[in-house]
């Protein structure tokens, strides 16, 4: 049975994890991916591996072609929102009758940030839609920051004592699988958070709990974590970015807490603590 359900971003955190919920059920799911064969050594069989490139319009058409329900993300390399409502026009032309976008919690409000036109591009499509405002991924402790935990036994983020209600990505593709596959969440916005906000030194002791070794977090100054970041050899650009996303959980704007989550899945968020001890490998051992 040729797959109706279409998920761009198939190989990010989030969109992994939705191409193996819907294969692990039995629900035929294609991935766009720019290659497929790479695509295919990391997510495995049982899944349709269809070539498509945001910087290749041309790879749009085809590979909306038989889909009904479509997940689409905003990659960070594309900063121009235009380029996603120019997918989201062709789905539609193409026949897609729902999209479901993985956006950002409070993205509905803050119109400097590229997730407030495409969520109103899509809301005003005419095709029903999904939003989910996620909060901050768990997994970026485990990808972004994972050598600075692993190597040098620290968390080094401007968090200040900001406290974050931090999503486990499973969680957040938990509930776009149900919207991609079941009827009842057309135009609805679930912001998605878990049911706790925490600040770093108390993520750094749970880290410290976990693994059985003390981690720190630093608590750098804006200047210092740009500095140090730079220092590392990270870009400018980058280094804005998440300049600015701890500035956020910095003021406090980062804590909002939501129940959407329970509400969907009938359960608890899964806590900071299990995420630690299934990822742990990511940061066994230290260059020390």
């Amino acid at each position: 049975m040729a797959a109706s359900i279409l998920v761009i971003g198939a190989t990010g955190n989030v969109g992994a994890e939705i191409v193996k919920i819907l294969r692990d059920r039995g629900i035929p799911v294609a991935a766009a991916v720019r290659n497929p064969a790479k695509a295919r050594e990391q997510l495995g069989d049982g899944v349709d591996y269809i070539p498509f490139d945001f910087d290749q319009p041309a790879t749009f058409a085809a590979a909306m072609h038989g889909i009904k329900s479509l997940f689409i993300i905003r990659p960070p390399a594309v900063s121009d929102a235009a380029v996603i409502n120019a997918v989201i026009g062709v789905a539609k032309a193409a026949g897609v009758a729902h999209i479901v976008f993985l956006s950002i919690q409070g993205g509905e409000k803050n119109r400097f940030v590229p997730h407030y036109k495409i969520e109103q591009a899509i809301t005003h499509s005419g095709l029903t839609w999904t939003l989910l405002r996620a909060g901050f991924f768990m997994q970026n402790l485990n990808t972004t920051h994972r050598a600075e935990i692993k190597d040098r036994n620290e968390i080094f983020v401007p968090a200040g004592k900001g406290r974050t209600s931090f999503i486990d990505v499973r969680d957040i593709a938990a509930v776009g699988a149900k919207a991609l596959s079941e009827p009842g969440h057309e135009n609805k916005a679930y912001t998605l958070t878990g049911n706790v906000a925490l600040n770093y030194h108390e993520v750094a002791s749970t880290f410290s709990s976990v693994l059985g070794r003390p981690i720190v977090y630093r608590e750098p100054s804006l200047l210092g974590f740009a500095r140090g970041k730079r220092a590392e050899g990270t870009a400018w650009p980058f280094i804005a970015i998440l300049c600015a996303l701890y500035t956020t959980a910095r003021f406090g704007l980062a804590a909002g807490i939501s129940d959407d989550l329970v509400r969907v899945l009938g359960r608890q968020p899964i806590p900071l603590r299990q995420y630690v001890q299934d990822y742990r490998t990511a940061w066994e051992g230290t260059r020390r």
